[in-house]
């Protein structure tokens, strides 16, 4: 269990670290090319977005390699599942449900790290 969750876990960081760090550092004329829902939110959303990303990356990964609060992992999957819920019902909205696929599968893989985090940690 504790390989499985690690595996997870480091997947899932190291693509929300390059997701929010995108969101955070760049800006919408740049995001757009990649991230088509930009222009449907505020700016200062999606910086939220990423700012609550590159904490959920750190909270998956930190907590338990260090032994401190090791509880906020399972809280990190958690926020990335219902971050997840959240991009697949903007683009249902938008009329794009071809492009929820990455979506689903991170939802899935938070959905397994939050499981592996109750039964690890």
């Amino acid at each position: 269990m504790e390989i499985s969750y690690w595996v997870v876990a480091a997947l899932l960081a190291l693509m929300y670290l390059y997701s929010g760090g995108k969101k955070v550092a760049q800006d919408k004329e740049r995001l757009r090319p990649m991230m088509g829902w930009v222009d449907a939110v505020p700016m200062p959303f999606v910086r939220v977005i990423g700012i609550l990303e590159l904490l959920g990356a750190a909270g998956l990964v930190l907590p338990p390699l260090t032994g401190i609060a090791p509880w906020l992992a399972l809280a990190a999957a958690v926020g990335f599942t219902l971050l997840q819920v959240g991009g697949i019902t903007l683009h249902l909205s938008r009329g794009e449900a071809r492009l929820i696929g990455l979506n689903v599968v991170l939802l899935a893989a938070a959905v397994v790290a939050a499981w592996l985090a109750t039964v690890w940690l």
